[in-house]
């Protein structure tokens, strides 16, 4: 199975299960990134499931398009790269993502995203949770 299919299924068949709960990700909806265009996120978990704690998210960015420069103040942003490939520009270095890297972005640490020409396909996790 290739890295796409991988992203895929989480966004089509993935789910999460909670003591009597469950919720299927092909049911919630893919959200355009306010600020970005042809950046779109689906929550796939949030503080309402975690007591604010954390959340996660799938992102995709289409080939070219560029999550600009911003930071969140109050939360440490993780990045595991699922699918295509680009740049995270933080802490003044570049880094090179593709399927399988994993970066940390410390709170209040100004970064950005540029994804390649295949796009870019990752998970984004919070803590504390972003929504």
């Amino acid at each position: 199975m290739d890295d796409l299919n991988v992203f895929e299924r989480f966004d089509a068949a993935g789910r999460l299960r909670l003591p009597g709960a469950e919720t299927a990700f092909g049911d919630l909806p893919w959200n355009p990134h306010q600020a970005f265009e042809g950046v779109e996120l689906k929550h796939l978990v949030t503080g309402r499931e975690t007591g604010g704690q954390f959340s996660c998210h799938l992102v995709r960015v289409a080939p070219g398009k560029t999550i600009g420069t911003h930071a969140h103040p109050t939360q440490t942003e993780l990045h595991e790269v699922i699918a295509g490939g680009g740049v995270c520009v933080s802490g003044g270095a570049r880094l090179n993502y593709e399927p399988g890297v994993v970066s940390i972005l410390p709170k209040g640490e100004p970064h950005a995203v540029e994804a390649g020409p295949e796009g870019l396909h990752l998970f984004a996790k919070f803590i504390p949770a972003l929504l």
